[in-house]
């Protein structure tokens, strides 16, 4: 969770989330990552507990298309989900970037077809908790091109697949970053917090 959520009157911050291999791999191709919590024999409460945490900070997810596209095929039919992460997703304020997506199809749900720096601009600027962006990577990457990313929260699973897109790929006049938490996971997992420096 940022360290100012919840402040009444401050600008919304806009948190970018993703998991990551050592080598800096955010794309999902491969096996390395399942969305459903992966092998049963490891342990991840205390993942599940962190992200809990951050679902409690936003009231906002913002994703580009494909990504809108793959989590609305996905989460909505896990009828049996456990995590609160099916819950969650299908009852949060979802914005979506798109020139083409005329009807997002889930409940909660908003294109923002218009310019993307502008829309999001504006959706900072409104009273509410964390924006939260997850996969995503080329609207990710434009994100943190235009200077709008508050904070990082990466999850880095003990994996290298020495392929993949990664989050800075080509990335110029990132500020510097400030630490501000390093968590182990029994899992092997350590969750980094990163936030611009201001």
């Amino acid at each position: 969770m940022s360290e100012v959520s919840g402040t009444v009157g401050r600008m919304r911050e806009l948190i970018v989330t993703e998991n990551s291999t050592i080598d800096g791999v955010i794309e999902l191709a491969g096996d390395w990552f399942s969305p459903g919590g992966g092998d049963p024999d490891v342990d991840m409460s205390d993942v599940l507990a962190a992200l809990e945490e951050q679902r409690n900070a936003a009231d906002a997810l913002l994703l580009g298309r494909t990504s809108f596209e793959d989590m609305r095929g996905y989460w909505p039919k896990q009828t049996d989900d456990t995590t609160g992460i099916s819950a969650y997703l299908n009852s949060v304020s979802k914005y979506v970037v798109s020139g083409t997506l005329t009807e997002p199809e889930w409940e909660n749900s908003t294109v923002l077809s218009g310019d993307p720096r502008s829309e999001i601009e504006t959706l900072k600027a409104a009273e509410g908790k964390d924006i939260v962006t997850t996969g995503s990577i080329t609207l990710v990457r434009a994100l943190v091109a235009a200077g709008l990313v508050d904070e990082y929260r990466l999850f880095v699973y003990p994996v290298v697949v020495g392929e993949g897109r990664r989050l800075f790929d080509g990335a110029t006049g990132v500020p510097k970053l400030r630490l501000v938490e390093n968590r182990t996971f029994a899992s092997g997992i350590v969750l980094l917090r990163y936030r611009t420096a201001s």
